[in-house]
């Protein structure tokens, strides 16, 4: 995970945004974060944990570590969006990597991060998990189908300092944060590119973890109108092809998934962390996502929205459109700098 030659520190800042509920977070992470500032990397992570937790945080990270509460002027909802706009409040550098605390970069990614935000505002890489347990499989499944129709949202990106807090920071209201954070870069005029072949290790929930995630996963896709559609059909498909006694568009579909997933696997350079039998989960992916959906919708109609954390979250993202009206006064100039242009492709997302 952390190897390769140190050499000269990689021009960053590490924001990590982190909410314990009832334990503190393990000796790994420490170690992890311990690495982190022995390459040189500027290292903050916003505490929303109980006071106690906090604490015993304090005690078991490095002094070098820059351990503050989140700012008591931000209330969004999603306190990930309040932790992430507080860090880079501190980040003493403008290259920034925003990352969730089960991520684990090493050093050739970071340094390629660094230099692809010479030339971009904001950078999404590509997430994998390892190790891979059964359920971490079958979220691979959906990581590759992502990777064939575009990006899979990751839940580490790059970002440029000046850009976001230049827009004022990004809704902390909304449940697909990282689409947010995306759209509104975009919205002020920064440029986004997606590095499909910038390859960052995840670890992998628990299976208890991975169930609580189905339906908050599909209430997402509410911020990205054509793939919910996609996805609202695929249930009355596959119930009407049962009713009919046709199984073999069921089979079809099924293959399809999996062809579109080894699509997404031999996409830049993907076999490399992705074994193939992510692309066998695809389908079993896909039935889950057509069931989710619907709980999702319900969950919309019957609840306003997500529960999370005592509150619920109705917003999945707000869409390009609205962004672009509120931010009409804050569009920036783009990238301030010039660097080396990654062989990437704009982001797109929805």
């Amino acid at each position: 995970m952390t190897s390769g030659p140190l050499g000269g520190a990689p021009d960053l800042a590490y924001v990590l945004p982190l909410r314990r509920w009832d334990s503190p977070a393990d000796g790994e992470l420490a170690d992890y974060l311990r690495w982190l500032v022995d390459a040189g990397v500027e290292v903050i992570v916003v505490d929303g944990s109980a006071p106690e937790l906090f604490a015993a945080h304090r005690r078991a990270w490095p002094t070098s570590v820059r351990h503050v509460p989140v700012d008591a002027d931000l209330t969004g909802r999603y306190g990930k969006v309040n932790g992430v706009i507080t860090g880079l409040r501190r980040a003493g550098r403008d290259r920034v990597v925003v990352a969730d605390d089960d991520v684990r970069w090493d050093r050739p990614g970071l340094d390629r991060m660094a230099a692809l935000l010479g030339c971009a505002d904001l950078v999404c890489p590509q997430n994998h998990f390892d190790p891979l347990p059964w359920h971490a499989r079958w979220d691979s499944g959906r990581s590759l189908c992502n990777r064939a129709a575009g990006i899979d949202p990751p839940g580490t990106l790059g970002v440029r300092r000046a850009v976001v807090l230049a827009a004022g920071g990004y809704d902390g209201d909304t449940l697909f944060e990282n689409l947010e954070l995306i759209r509104t870069v975009q919205a002020v005029g920064g440029r986004a590119v997606s590095a499909p072949d910038l390859f960052v290790r995840r670890l992998p929930p628990t299976s208890r973890h991975f169930w609580s995630q189905r339906v908050r996963q599909a209430y997402d896709d509410l911020a990205l109108v054509p793939r919910l559609v996609a996805e609202m059909a695929l249930l009355p498909l596959a119930l009407t092809s049962l009713w009919r006694r046709r199984p073999r568009v069921l089979a079809l579909g099924a293959l399809g998934a999996m062809v579109a997933a080894e699509v997404g696997r031999r996409r830049g350079g993907g076999r490399a962390v992705f074994p193939p039998t992510s692309s066998l989960f695809a389908p079993l992916w896909l039935a889950e996502r057509a069931v989710c959906i619907w709980a999702a919708l319900w969950l919309r109609v019957t609840r306003g929205g997500v529960p999370y954390a005592g509150t619920v979250l109705t917003t999945a993202a707000n869409s390009p459109r609205r962004l672009r009206r509120r931010l009409a006064g804050q569009r920036t100039a783009g990238f301030p700098d010039a660097g080396l242009a990654p062989a990437t492709a704009a982001v797109r997302p929805g």
